[in-house]
Formats: structure tokens, C-alpha cells, sequence
């Protein structure tokens, strides 16, 4: 019999229908989480599904507890919550559900995009309190030159989104990539030149703070900047800095570096911010996706097989 430890708050229907069968063990893990009861609840999982809401964090102590764990299955796309690295030295590995909130995430984008260089949530607030503020004029969007900081799932969907609109599109990888109709420049270029700039990049050590202070003053004075990633990759000190002074434009952001957003930040209070409580990939099609990915994996272990989407380069242990 298999048994799946689930860390995310699904329910024990909902793990056996993902499994697709009824010969199979089910944990559930505390909710609300309790970090240190995890080793014991992952110990003898043969499959363990990690936490969507990031309140469980399977480091190297709980990765060392698993005795015979053949798949760690996130049911997202950032894997930040898994220490990937320690799982890969096990040889465990970590599959995603890539991809799954390709097009509900890129139409976020467009969707902070527009409403930036129209001023249009600042309008809708002066409407609201009885107001007609017309004394913004926007932009077209088309007119804008865009930078894409990952040309990945994502950013490729971003890019064919901005296309449509007519934009000039810069990007920068790491990766070997190459778009038509989309120029790759290096990151210091892609700043200095883009009046939007939207990031996606996974949360690890060589991006946490990608964007910090020099990188923000190095974008155009009166641009852009869209982050729907991670939180930590944007410096959240910096970036409050650089819109109070004036030189950023605007932000729209659904990612922060702990949500959620505490009540103070100086980021509510801010009329050239559009925020949002980590709802890229909160729609109807991107749940399903999700939920399709992680039952395919599931039972591709359950029946032997190697899972897809593995992110840490591991051996598959079957």
C-alpha cells in the first residue's frame, strides 16, 4: 500500500481521488501547521504532496525523516517551501505543477500593466469618494517598451500578450532562449532601457534580491515595475524607497516578502501601487491544471513510473 503524506489542507477525499485509487494510506498534516510535528507525519511517505500556502517548510530535518519517500510533489509552481538541494543529495525528488498558471498569471501582468499607465485603480478610488479626477493623463500601452526578466512559461505568455498590444519587448534569462519579436539583452540593459519592467524568475539563493537598490536605480525614472513571482526577490525596502521618491513610476505587485502584507506597509497607502493577495494563479482553469498535474504524477509513482516535471535534476528512486 502507498501512503501519501499531504501537507497542503486538502482534504482526504480529495488526495484519494487524486491517487485514484482506495489502496492507499493517507496523513493529513496538522492544520494549522505545527513545523515541528512534520518529520513524523513525512517519516514513512511514500509520496508527499508540499504546502500550497508555504506554512510548511520541508527542510533538510524533515527531508532526513523520510525513510522511503520516492516523489515530493508540489502542487504549484515555486518550489521555495522544499529544500530541493538537501532532497536532491538524498535522491528525492521534487516535481512541480509547471505551467499550470501560465495564462492566468501572465493576464495579471497585462492587468497591472494597463491599469498603471492608465492610472485607472486611482481614478476608480477618486470616483468612489465622489470625485472626476481627470488630471492624470495615461499612456497607450503599446507605446511602451516592456522588459521580461524570465522568458520562461510565464514571461513567454507575457511577451505574446504585449506583442498583440504592439510593445517593443526586451528579455533577459539565464537560459539559452530566443522569442520572435522579442530582443535578449542583459539585465543591466533590459533596466535601463524598458519603461515596464515584469519579473519571473523562481524564489532561490541566486534570485532572492535580484532586484535591490542598484537595479532599481538603474530602471528609468517614471518606470515601471511589476513583480508577480516571489516576494523576496524584490528588495521591499528599496522598492518603497524608489516609488516614494518619485523616480519609480508606479508598481503592481501580488507577491511580497511575507504575506500576508502586514497592515502598516507603506505599500497600501501608496496611489501609484497596485496590489494584490497572491491571486496570479487563483483562477478556475489554473486550479484544475494544478490539481490534473499533481494526479498524474501521484499515479505515475503509484504504478512505478518516473514523475515529469522533476525541478532538482535527481535520480529518479522508484
Amino acid at each position: 500500500m502507498t501512503t501519501i503524506a499531504c501537507l497542503s489542507p486538502f482534504s482526504e477525499d480529495l488526495v484519494l481521488k487524486l491517487a485514484g485509487t482506495q489502496d492507499v494510506k493517507v496523513i493529513l498534516a496538522p492544520q494549522p501547521p505545527v513545523q515541528a510535528e512534520l518529520p513524523d507525519v513525512v517519516a514513512d511517505a511514500d509520496i508527499v504532496i508540499s504546502d500550497n500556502t508555504h506554512r510548511y517548510k520541508l527542510d533538510r530535518t524533515a527531508l532526513q525523516a523520510m525513510r522511503r519517500c520516492r516523489l515530493i510533489q508540489q502542487p504549484a509552481v515555486g518550489f521555495d517551501v522544499v529544500d530541493h538541494h538537501a532532497a536532491a543529495e538524498l535522491g528525492i525528488p521534487v516535481a512541480n505543477a509547471q505551467g499550470y498558471n501560465r495564462d492566468s498569471v501572465a493576464d495579471l501582468v497585462l492587468l497591472g500593466a494597463l491599469t498603471l499607465v492608465r492610472h485607472a485603480a486611482r481614478a476608480d478610488r477618486g470616483m468612489r469618494h465622489g470625485g472626476w479626477p481627470k488630471d492624470r493623463i495615461g499612456n497607450e500601452l503599446g507605446t511602451r517598451t516592456v522588459g521580461i526578466i524570465g522568458l520562461g512559461n510565464i514571461g513567454t505568455a507575457v511577451a505574446a500578450r504585449l506583442k498583440a498590444f504592439g510593445c517593443r519587448i526586451l528579455f533577459h534569462d539565464i537560459a539559452a532562449r530566443s522569442m520572435a519579436g522579442a530582443e535578449s539583452v542583459s539585465q543591466e540593459e533590459l533596466l535601463a532601457n524598458s519603461d515596464i519592467v515584469t519579473v519571473h524568475v523562481p524564489l532561490d539563493a541566486e534570485t532572492r534580491g535580484l532586484i535591490g537598490t542598484t537595479e532599481l536605480a538603474t530602471m528609468r525614472k517614471g518606470s515601471i515595475l511589476i513583480n508577480t513571482s516571489r516576494g523576496p526577490v524584490v528588495d521591499e525596502a528599496a522598492l518603497v524607497a524608489a516609488l516614494g521618491s518619485g523616480h519609480l513610476g508606479g508598481a503592481a505587485l501580488d507577491v511580497f516578502e511575507v504575506e500576508p502584507l502586514a497592515a502598516d506597509s507603506p505599500l497600501r497607502t501608496m496611489e501609484n501601487v497596485f496590489i494584490t493577495p497572491h491571486i496570479g494563479g487563483a483562477t478556475e482553469e489554473a486550479k484544475a491544471r494544478a490539481m490534473n498535474t499533481v494526479e498524474i504524477n501521484i499515479r505515475r509513482v503509484i504504478d512505478g513510473k518516473p514523475p515529469f516535471n522533476v525541478v532538482n535534476f535527481t535520480t529518479y528512486r522508484g
